[in-house]
C-alpha cells in the first residue's frame, strides 16, 4: 500500500484517466461514421492498463455504445482523480501557497505546525488513497472495454450498470465540493 503511489502502474492509470475522456469524446463521431472507434479504445486500454481483449470481427454499434456509456465514468474518474491529486499537492506544498498566514491555519500559529497538520493530515493520507481510487475507476473502465469491445461481448448490463451507478454517485458527491469553491 505504501509503495502504490510510486509504482509505474499507478502513473499509467493516471495517464489513462487523463486520456480516456478526450479519446471517448472523439470516438463518438468516429463510431457514428463507422470508423475504428473500438480499435482506438481497445488500444488505449491495452497500452496503458494492460487490458488484453480479443479483437472481434466487427464492433459496429457496440463501439458507439461503449463510447457513450463510458463518457460519464470517464468524466467522473478524471474529476475525482484530479481533485484528489490537487489535494495531495496543496497539502504537501502548504508553505508554498500564496498569502498563507499560518496564524489562522489549522496547526498554526507557526508555519511548521500548519505544514505538519496539512501534510500529515491531508497530504500523506490522500497520497496513499488516490492510487486506490484510480485503480477502482480503471477496473470499471477495463470491464467496460472487455464487455463492449471484446470478442465475447458478454455481461453488457453487468459492466455498464456499476459504471453508471459509480458515475452518478460521484456526481452527487461532487455537489458539496463544488459549492465550497
Amino acid at each position: 500500500m505504501l509503495r502504490e503511489p510510486l509504482r509505474s502502474a499507478t502513473w499509467l492509470r493516471l495517464a489513462y484517466l487523463l486520456l480516456a475522456l478526450p479519446v471517448g469524446i472523439a470516438c463518438v463521431p468516429i463510431a457514428l461514421v463507422g470508423g475504428p472507434a473500438g480499435r482506438i479504445q481497445r488500444g488505449l486500454a491495452r497500452r496503458l492498463l494492460g487490458v488484453e481483449v480479443a479483437e472481434p470481427r466487427r464492433t459496429g454499434p457496440l463501439a458507439l455504445a461503449h463510447a457513450v456509456i463510458s463518457l460519464p465514468l470517464n468524466l467522473m474518474a478524471l474529476v475525482v482523480s484530479g481533485y484528489l491529486w490537487t489535494v495531495v499537492v496543496l497539502n504537501l506544498a502548504y508553505p508554498l501557497r500564496p498569502g498563507g498566514d499560518p496564524t489562522q491555519a489549522w496547526g498554526g500559529p507557526t508555519m511548521a505546525g500548519a505544514w505538519a497538520v496539512h501534510g500529515l493530515g491531508g497530504g500523506i493520507p490522500f497520497l496513499l488513497l488516490t492510487p486506490w481510487v484510480m485503480r477502482g475507476f480503471t477496473a470499471l473502465q477495463a470491464r467496460l472495454v472487455k464487455s463492449f469491445l471484446g470478442g465475447r461481448r458478454t455481461g453488457l448490463l453487468r459492466a455498464s450498470g456499476p459504471a453508471l451507478v459509480v458515475a452518478a454517485f460521484c456526481a452527487l458527491l461532487s455537489i458539496p465540493v463544488i459549492h465550497q469553491l
